[in-house]
């Protein structure tokens, strides 16, 4: 029998998640080629899409997991050495002039998420491609257009200092574009995907796109003129505010990078007013100016920094038959307020080839017409599983936001947190866990998340309702044995104000 060819893998997009896909596929055998809109990210003059450094990452147990399923010996060593823990939240606030600020601990296990810089974590991911033999790197190269059905991608190749020529009808202006061909292709270029864009073409893609009505701004807290972190380097930390908040993620040169979300009108009005701004900072963000942050820096950087949107994407399906899949935010863009954005890209790299092995894509006694097959059922069977999670992270990265920048100085909030973690302390054989525990400790799919938390509150207010119950018969009891020691209409009164909070309260609970 004749060797099975190699499968030739196209990759469009060399950040974290496109950079694991091609891990994965060499580590399979497929021959790989990657191929970059921007140049070498691992070089610092190569300019970002959004002309920023972005929000620094998060990166927690999926994340990690899929990048141990590369079997690259010590790339999750590497990366987490420069990576800083964080334990827990740090809330900010002021009460009558005075500053204060709260701990509060993600998991009562003492695990954390690991605050690390974009650029490490790729560029740890490009050296390891670099390594293999079976990939090729391709910088520069703009997608222009694809077929997929005869299995072919064209690029624009945008070498620096190259002049553009002239077509073959002489058109000026066009810069040089090839034409590649491959077995399947996988989309991993981000939220504005030209992969998507082309395979909409072909597939019936039901597609949502969402800006929501906040901003973001990126500032910087300095390291202390000896080196040393200005505040806790263990914590997100976070100054909530009803319509806003302003977080700041430690990093490994003892810097912070920090972000301002807040409602597009509240940036119109700094843009026309910048000489409130350090006003509007003492008002909502005690502590951060001039504290941590130069009133001259702060100015400097709202004004230089660009103010950019917030996107949220659904879309299903992610995939075309057996010669195209997109992952990452090319498929599902969410809100960066759990942290989610790149774990879950990271997982969607571990379930799609954990879909082609069950199904024996890389099966050796395979055909090259029975391993079409066995793909395209294998990127249906990814479909079917990922959009389901990744639409449950979406929404749940939307309600978090609300959690972070209000919920988390709620005494109904913190009321649930903590018998939720009493439970899950001292009675782990109930199996119960926090909401942040699970999507952020675990490799529980998302949308089976969302259905545990929910039983979790039915049984929560049901525990609740049973209490207020057990209270308002003791009262009976105590009113029938000792009747002289109470007033019936002060009984009465105080036996419905109860009912009336904690049905109140209950109601709250269960929402959250």
């Amino acid at each position: 029998m004749m060797a099975l060819p190699k499968q030739k893998v196209v990759v469009v997009g060399a950040g974290p998640v496109g950079s694991l896909a091609a891990l994965y596929a060499a580590s399979r055998g497929d021959d790989v080629e990657v191929y970059e809109l921007r140049g070498d990210l691992r070089d610092p003059t190569t300019v970002p899409l959004n002309f920023t450094k972005s929000i620094n990452l998060a990166l927690s147990e999926r994340g990690i997991t899929s990048m141990k399923h590369a079997n690259r010996s010590g790339l999750v060593e590497n990366v987490l050495r420069e990576a800083v823990p964080m334990h827990g939240r740090m809330i900010h606030g002021r009460d009558r002039g005075d500053l204060w600020e709260a701990a509060q601990a993600y998991d009562v296990h003492g695990r954390a998420i690991n605050a690390i810089d974009r650029g490490t974590l790729n560029n740890a991911l490009l050296d390891e491609l670099e390594k293999a033999p079976n990939v090729k790197l391709f910088f520069n190269h703009k997608l222009t257009g694809a077929d997929f059905r005869t299995n072919k991608a064209w690029f624009e190749r945008r070498i620096p200092g190259d002049t553009p020529m002239a077509d073959d009808e002489g058109v000026a202006g066009r810069v040089p574009e090839i034409e590649v061909p491959f077995d399947y292709l996988i989309g991993a270029d981000g939220a504005h995907s030209a992969s998507r864009f082309h395979m909409m073409k072909f597939a019936r893609v039901d597609y949502q796109q969402e800006y929501i009505d906040t901003l973001w701004c990126e500032f910087r807290i300095p390291p202390t003129e000896d080196g040393d972190f200005r505040i806790s380097p263990n914590h997100l930390h976070i100054w909530p505010g009803r319509e806003f908040m302003f977080i700041a993620i430690p990093s490994a040169d003892k810097s912070f990078t920090c972000t301002l979300f807040a409602p597009s009108s509240h940036y119109t009005y700094l843009e026309t007013s910048p000489q409130d701004i350090h006003e509007f900072f003492d008002s909502h963000f005690p502590g951060v100016s001039p504290e941590l942050i130069e009133p001259a820096a702060l100015s400097e950087q709202f004004a230089a920094n660009p103010h950019l949107p917030l996107i949220s994407i659904k879309c299903k399906p992610h995939h075309y038959s057996a010669s195209t899949v997109i992952i990452g935010d090319a498929a599902h863009a969410v809100l960066p307020f759990y942290g989610q954005g790149l774990n879950a890209g990271l997982e969607d790299v571990r379930v799609l080839f954990e879909q082609l092995d069950k199904h024996g894509v890389y099966d050796p006694n395979s055909s090259v017409y029975t391993r079409s097959l066995k793909r395209q059922v294998a990127f249906q069977a990814y479909t079917d599983q990922r959009c389901a999670d990744t639409h449950a992270i979406n929404d749940l990265s939307r309600e978090n936001y609300f959690e972070m920048r209000a919920g988390v100085k709620s005494p109904l909030y913190k009321l649930r947190k903590s018998i939720e973690e009493i439970i899950d302390h001292h009675f782990p054989i109930f199996g119960w866990k926090t909401q942040y525990a699970r999507i952020s400790f675990s490799n529980q799919r998302y949308s089976e998340v969302v259905m545990a938390v929910q039983h979790q509150s039915q049984v929560l207010g049901l525990g609740l309702s049973g209490a207020l119950a057990a209270c308002a018969c003791a009262l009976s009891i105590l009113m029938w044995k000792y009747p002289r020691s109470f007033s019936p209409v002060g009984a009465l009164r105080c036996v419905q104000h109860l009912a009336c909070v904690g049905l109140r309260s209950i109601r709250n609970v269960t929402r959250m």
